[in-house]
């Protein structure tokens, strides 16, 4: 199919019986909906064809293919459009990916090349990464700032500061110390807190962050009667503070979100609140990132693959960057289910390439 790696989900449908014909009029219905944004019916097809099939016969294979899954027809529009599993066979079957054109390549190679190494530091290299993104492709760019180690709980120590005023140590991996300064409804004595301190180390100690936090949400869930008032408070008062730990962890860049106005598929009012909400928040984004961490190569989530149903009528293409041969992020780009993927893909492909590049060369620095 392509000189790109492309990671595929596994085609839920058999097309195992889809004959050549049949395959040819879908790529060209593809094809011509992606470019024009308009159903296609079967007189545009006929057109479009070199073979010599009457609108009945088209008619009768786009019956085929609408049992199948492939496509659907709008309202009620006599065309038919591309369904998100019409997509991806199309991607993972039919979709010839070729290399970007010299000039957008040299282009693209050029932009980091000249403006990176002016860069002051790596979250702003990231930030114009993604600037680089939506610009060559008109949708929304996003890259995954870079995943540290994850952090793990050695020990956690409460100290009494004044009145009402309570310090939390955190020692965290080999030794990295954070604190947080809290403010309480009264003054717990020593013993009460070394008793707190003692129980949360016994029983979380050498866990990671997340798994810490998970645990104290359950017990307090759980077994909140049966905790005395210190107790309560020292894990309330932990998992505030790993809340804290956590969102330091991951974050994102993302830029470009106004291309999405133009694009007739999402520009409805309640579809880009929900977009934009999710763009404020972060969290769905970066959870379906998170799923292209361990993938290989270009990734494609269309609509509900990604699991996020704000993006039901989006498509992400997605791919990870790594510095000294390990994966530390992804990149992509938010758009459409209605895009040009024999450029996207191999835009996003290029860009991970050579921001692991730009990283490598500034770590050297």
């Amino acid at each position: 199919m392509s000189e790109h790696q492309i990671n595929k989900p596994v085609n839920k449908t058999d097309t195992s019986q889809l004959s050549e014909r049949a395959a040819h009029l879908f790529r060209a219905l593809v094809e011509r909906y992606i470019r024009d944004g308009q159903p296609v019916g079967s007189r545009t097809l006929s057109r479009e064809l070199a073979w010599d099939l009457s609108p009945a016969t088209i008619r009768n294979v786009m019956a085929d293919l609408e049992d199948m899954g492939l496509i659907f027809s709008p309202h009620t529009s006599s065309g038919r459009v591309p369904t998100p599993l019409g997509y991806r066979f199309f991607i993972d079957t039919l979709l010839q990916v070729k290399p970007l054109q010299q000039q957008e390549e040299a282009l693209l190679r050029q932009r980091f090349k000249t403006h990176l190494p002016s860069l002051p530091n790596a979250k702003t290299v990231l930030a114009y990464t993604s600037d680089l993104l939506s610009e060559m492709t008109r949708f929304a760019g996003v890259v995954m700032l870079p995943r540290r180690r994850a952090k793990v709980l050695r020990h956690i120590e409460f100290l009494m500061l004044g009145k009402n005023r309570v310090l939390a140590i955190l020692v965290l991996n080999d030794g990295e110390v954070q604190n947080r300064f809290i403010e309480t409804t009264r003054d717990y004595s020593p013993s009460e807190l070394e008793r707190v301190s003692h129980y949360l180390n016994a029983a979380f100690g050498g866990q990671s962050v997340d798994q810490v936090r998970q645990s104290l949400l359950q017990e307090l869930q759980e077994a909140q009667r049966d905790l005395d008032e210190s107790l309560q408070w020292a894990m309330t008062t932990t998992r505030q503070a790993l809340d804290d730990v956590e969102a330091e962890q991951s974050d994102l860049v993302l830029t470009g979100q106004i291309n999405l106005m133009d694009v007739d598929e999402l520009c409805r009012v309640d579809k880009l609140r929900e977009l934009f909400v999710a763009f404020n928040e972060k969290q769905e984004i970066l959870g379906l990132l998170d799923q292209a961490l361990t993938g290989e190569g270009v990734q494609i989530f269309i609509g509900g693959e990604s699991g996020y149903s704000v993006f039901d009528d989006c498509s992400v293409v997605a791919a990870p960057y790594g510095l000294a041969g390990e994966v530390i992020g992804v990149l992509g780009v938010i758009g459409p289910t209605r895009m040009n993927y024999d450029r996207v893909i191999p835009i996003v492909d290029l860009t991970a390439q050579l921001l692991g590049s730009a990283l490598h060369q500034g770590s050297q620095n």
